[in-house]
């Protein structure tokens, strides 16, 4: 039965997008974009609106929970390829959970006079454990939670631009004030996992009322008006801040910008919202992810083991999810996991765009529409990869680990999953 009507599908989106990234990429987009924060934001947001399209297209034609999985699956078939990209969005949320521990982390920070790497990383833990737990113990938590963290998320950010808007000084966000051109879109490139989100109402697009008009105004008008957020915001943080303090707080950038207008309460306030936000995001990652690994096992490409559960809860799924977050938040920096998800999300477009346009005479897809979005999406990809090859290459050669990673974990297991189904249903025929 369709439970979910138009405001809740926008909800998903919205609540999907606006979890823990703008407390998390802020100080990064004004470190590399300056003055030009907002353009950085607009940039990615049009990236992120085009790539909607394609999701329109293909939720209201192949309507599953399966969501991006389904998507590629469907375009690609049953191979390596399909595969390892299934393997790659799973890790694309870890590293978002570990993006939103580690922002968690800095807020949380703002609280103790002293800072120590022990506080830091406790916090981290701190912040990934206990989600866990509550997915373990009472998953409807997760949902019925969701809605009223999202109100007060977004009721708190546009407190922050009403309260600030008089203080915004032009000359601050002025065109001499803004970094080149490459930086901008670099800076667009690096956070564009703060619109990584919008995805989500595709796997609830079986559950959602008359899909084949609410999933298209759901789609755009989450996408929208997170766009319009995100720009007011940046417009107030930049307008409002020196570049220069902002960037030496870049961890906790947002609550820095809520000082000229609201004094140390409202640093005090977004600091808060900003440990209620990443906390909600990670615990809805943590439910989503468990159960993508149910999926994605179920198509025998990762251990069966995945799909154990208790009372409903994917068990092994969210123990999974719990340790390689843990151990990815505590050992990469902000700015690496902010660059290694925004990294995996575009590559994940990339390919439903591609999808899209493989697919656009079953879904109806106009061909100038897909062919744009496939093709921004992986020059945005490729812009990000080389401007963060000649600042950090770290943060490049981890992403390409997990892409070797998956490739060689799907063509080895894939292989083996093939052979056991093969076994089974021989088995089963004698």
């Amino acid at each position: 039965m369709r439970s979910i009507g138009l405001l809740g599908a926008i909800s998903i989106g919205i609540g999907g997008m606006v979890g823990g990234g703008i407390f998390a990429v802020l100080g990064e987009a004004v470190s590399l974009a300056g003055g030009a924060t907002a353009i950085a934001f607009a940039v990615a947001g049009l990236v992120a609106l085009l790539s909607a399209y394609s999701y329109v297209k293909l939720s209201v034609t192949y309507q599953s929970k399966g969501g991006t999985v389904a998507f590629i699956d469907k375009a690609f078939g049953d191979n390596v390829l399909s595969g390892s990209v299934n393997l790659i969005l799973w890790l694309s949320y870890l590293v978002t959970i570990s993006l939103y521990a580690t922002a968690f982390a800095s807020y949380g920070e703002t609280f103790f006079t002293n800072k120590s790497p022990l506080i830091h990383h406790g916090l981290i833990t701190v912040a990934i454990i206990l989600p866990a737990i509550i997915n373990l113990v009472s998953a409807s938590f997760v949902g019925k939670s969701e809605t009223i963290i999202v109100a007060i998320k977004v009721s708190l950010l546009v407190l922050v631009i009403v309260a600030g808007a008089s203080y915004v000084d032009p000359q601050r966000i002025a065109v001499d004030h803004w970094e080149a051109p490459l930086s901008i879109i670099t800076a667009g490139m690096i956070i564009f996992v703060a619109y990584e989100g919008f995805e989500l109402i595709a796997n609830s697009a079986e559950d959602i009322k008359n899909p084949t008009k609410n999933l298209p105004r759901a789609f755009y008008a989450s996408v929208t008006i997170v766009i319009a957020l995100y720009i007011a915001i940046s417009i107030i943080t930049v307008g409002n801040v020196p570049t220069e303090t902002l960037v030496k707080a870049k961890d906790y950038a947002l609550a820095v910008a809520a000082k000229p207008s609201l004094g140390h309460t409202g640093f005090v306030l977004v600091a808060i919202a900003a440990l209620l936000s990443t906390f909600s995001a990670i615990n809805a990652t943590i439910y989503g992810n468990a159960r993508l690994g149910v999926i994605i096992a179920k198509d025998k490409k990762l251990p069966k083991q995945l799909m154990a559960s208790k009372n409903g809860v994917p068990f092994m799924g969210v123990i999974y999810t719990l340790i390689f977050s843990l151990v990815l938040a505590n050992s990469i920096n902000l700015t690496e996991i902010a660059i290694i998800g925004s990294a995996g999300f575009l590559l994940i477009f990339f390919l439903v765009n591609l999808s899209a346009y493989k697919l656009r005479k079953e879904i109806g897809a106009n061909r100038l529409i897909v062919t744009t979005s496939s093709t921004l999406t992986f020059l945005s990809l490729f812009i990000l990869l080389y401007h963060t090859y000649t600042s950090n290459p770290q943060a490049v050669i981890i992403f390409m680990a997990f892409i070797i990673f998956s490739l060689v974990f799907e063509g080895v297991y894939g292989k083996y999953g093939k052979y056991e189904a093969k076994k089974i249903l021989m088995k089963n025929k004698l």
